[in-house]
Formats: C-alpha cells, sequence, structure tokens
C-alpha cells in the first residue's frame, strides 16, 4: 500500500509541530523545511486543522502549533481521514471487473487494509516523534524567516 502525498505530508507536519516546543512556525515555513510545495502544505494544515489537530493563527505572531489532540492524535486514524475508507482496487469503476461476482481478492486486500490501518492505531504523533527522531526534526528547522 502506498500513501497518498497529502497523507505523507499531514503526517510529516503533525511531526514537525510536535517538536517545535514553543515556536510557532508558519505554513511557509514549514513547507521550506519539508522542501513542498506551499500550496499543497496549506491544504493539508487546512485539513489538520479542520480536524483539531492543529491551531493556526494569522498575522503578526502568528503561525502553527500542535494541538492536545493532535499530540494524542492516532497515526491510523489520520491516515484513514486523509487516503479514505475505499478499496484498495476499483472493482466498480467504469468498466467492472468480470470476476467481482466471484472473486475473492477484494476481501483478501480489504482485510490486509484493515490490518494496516489496525497496526497504526495504537501509534500516537507523540510516539512517532520520540528519539532518534525528534532531533532529526529540529535540525530540518531553517529557523525564523518570511512567513
Amino acid at each position: 500500500m502506498r500513501l497518498l502525498r497529502s497523507t505523507d505530508l499531514a503526517l510529516r507536519v503533525l511531526m514537525r509541530l510536535a517538536v517545535a516546543a514553543d515556536a510557532t512556525p508558519t505554513t511557509r515555513q514549514v513547507a521550506a523545511d519539508m522542501n513542498v510545495p506551499y500550496t499543497h502544505t496549506a491544504k493539508v494544515v487546512a485539513e489538520l486543522q479542520h480536524l483539531g489537530l492543529v491551531d493556526a493563527r494569522r498575522g503578526r505572531g502568528g503561525g502553527l502549533a500542535l494541538t492536545g489532540e493532535g499530540r494524542t492524535a492516532s497515526v491510523g486514524a489520520v491516515v484513514r481521514t486523509f487516503e479514505g475508507d475505499g478499496d484498495v482496487v476499483d472493482c466498480e469503476g467504469p468498466t467492472p471487473c468480470p470476476l467481482n461476482s466471484g472473486c475473492r481478492l477484494r476481501g483478501a486486500l480489504r482485510r490486509a487494509q484493515e490490518a494496516f490501518f489496525a497496526a497504526l492505531d495504537p501509534v500516537t504523533v507523540a510516539d512517532i516523534v520520540s528519539d532518534p527522531t525528534a532531533p532529526l526534526l529540529l535540525g530540518m528547522s531553517r529557523g525564523p524567516g518570511p512567513g
């Protein structure tokens, strides 16, 4: 299974903010730290804010901060939200699979997908930023810059 770019970025943004301590980097700073386009980062941050995982404040003294809920968020829940709960394969698409009525692959893939999510459910954002990851994340920061 391969994660969408937005899912990967959402997890990395949460990780970056989890080690920010009292700093409140801007979306533009986080995008630069992650070496990803600002527009893509802004969309992901907006969704994370909507989910209550990130607090985003505009203007002077503004920036991004991880909420308490964001720190304890389940990685599995975040991945589910960004990936959606659709099947791994599209058996019903514009050209339905001729094996659809008797195929066992779809069920096996669904079980594998659920096992993937289940393995991530007990892991929190706080868990994935513990050492040795935290120092690496802190080293990524380019410091204050134009926001």
